[in-house]
């Protein structure tokens, strides 16, 4: 029987993690007020800010002058990015209690914060869905390597929504695990904050419950969604056909996102039939591994969540590398299965995977860096994580998949 914690050491600790948050945001603040930046938090910043204090539409002009203003000083030229707010209208929930701070550099501190906070509660989500309880140490190191990896401090100094999106994805599978469908069915709505990230995801986890008759995740998803689209409705009534426009116009003014439009890039002989081999492969490989999880329990589930994440990144749907990050979920889930069935082994495996991730994509983010008005990822980051993850996932597939049997495969797993 392990021994509780007492109310003053509980006390104590509650104490040390408001410090511990505290010191963090004072430490953001000071990064902030030296150097400005996090476009992607700005944009939405001012779109709510201005929506909140004077009803405007952050889809309107005077919202993306005021955008183009702080980030430029000036209107944005042809061919810059034109930082619209893009996002769906409901997405305003989630900026609300920061929009409301007057002073940039303080919101966007905080909100750092938030997203920091966030990289840690992922990975104990990630913990908690694969089944794992690494050792202190090696579980002191993972955490350190959800804030600095790449892919994880990148959305951080960006202040992209792409960390909260992936919280609520793994607070959806949680919930799911625990059969809260209700409470599912709400957070997948949330997540179409940033649908580009969720359209593969979502269609998988419905199918699933169909097949498990879970009706009240669909309703619930179903539901949930209605009234965000229609209760912002009620304050500009044209919304989403504003955000569609918005939604359409980015791909014109953004370097490009896909494996298709990279490669048309790099070559231009071969590259549209390369990317278009590609799309067709990862939809084969996506419908196959969709007609296995009907009817499977939630092991499965959840591997096949995790390759979807990935495949939606590969597939030919305009993304970013800040959305990487939802496939740290993936990433723990294989780190978890090395280490439960090779032990000292996988746990070496593990720390030669991490120095590769962390190292490898920062020396080669620093070696490519192209100037410009603003540094310029090397498009090669948009290929290195998913072609990592998509082969390790399938490495430990058989494993990750199938219920615990053996004696000690069920000791393992409590």
């Amino acid at each position: 029987m392990q021994p509780r914690l007492s109310a003053t050491g509980l006390i104590g600790v509650v104490v040390f993690i408001l410090l511990l948050m505290i010191s963090l945001a004072y430490t953001n603040y000071r990064y902030t007020s030296q150097y400005p930046g996090g476009n992607d938090f700005l944009s939405r910043w001012v779109g709510t800010r201005l929506f909140l204090t004077k009803g405007l539409s952050p889809y309107g002009e005077q919202a993306t002058r005021q955008i183009h203003e702080m980030a430029y000083g000036r209107d944005a030229r042809p061919g810059e990015d034109q930082m619209l707010f893009a996002y769906p209208m409901y997405s305003v929930i989630i900026v609300a209690p920061f929009a409301l701070i007057a002073e940039y550099s303080l919101a966007r501190a905080l909100w750092m914060t938030v997203l920091e906070v966030s990289l840690i509660l992922i990975t104990f989500i990630g913990l908690s869905l694969s089944r794992w309880k690494p050792s202190s140490w090696l579980l002191s190191i993972l955490l350190i390597f959800s804030f600095l990896w790449y892919y994880g401090l990148r959305p951080v100094i960006n202040g992209n929504l792409a960390i909260i999106v992936a919280l609520l994805i793994g607070l959806a599978l949680m919930a799911l695990k625990s059969e809260l469908d209700s409470l599912a069915g709400f957070l997948l709505a949330l997540t179409t904050i940033k649908p580009q990230m969720v359209v593969l995801l979502i269609p998988l986890l419905l199918i699933w419950a169909i097949s498990h008759r879970r009706w009240n995740l669909i309703l619930s998803f179903v539901g949930s969604l209605i009234l965000l689209m229609a209760g912002f409705s009620l304050f500009i009534p044209d919304w989403i056909v504003q955000n569609f426009r918005q939604v359409l116009s980015y791909p014109t003014y953004t370097l490009p996102s896909t494996p298709q439009a990279i490669l048309v890039n790099w070559l231009p002989g071969v590259g549209k039939q390369l990317g278009w081999t590609i799309s067709i492969l990862m939809a084969i490989l996506l419908l196959l591994e969709w007609r296995s999880v009907v009817g499977k329990e939630y092991r499965w589930l959840l591997w096949t969540a995790c390759f979807t994440l990935v495949i939606t990144n590969l597939i030919g749907i305009q993304t970013a590398t800040e959305n990487y990050v939802a496939m740290f979920l993936g990433l723990v889930l294989v780190f978890a299965t090395l280490d439960k069935r090779w032990q000292r082994a996988g746990r070496l495996l593990v720390l030669v995977c991490m120095m590769f991730l962390l190292l490898g994509t920062w020396t080669l983010f620093l070696t490519t860096l192209q100037s410009g008005d603003q540094p310029i990822q090397h498009p090669i980051l948009f290929f290195i994580f998913p072609a990592f993850l998509l082969p390790s996932l399938y490495f430990v597939r058989w494993w990750a998949i199938r219920p615990p049997r053996l004696f000690m495969e069920k000791f393992l797993e409590t």
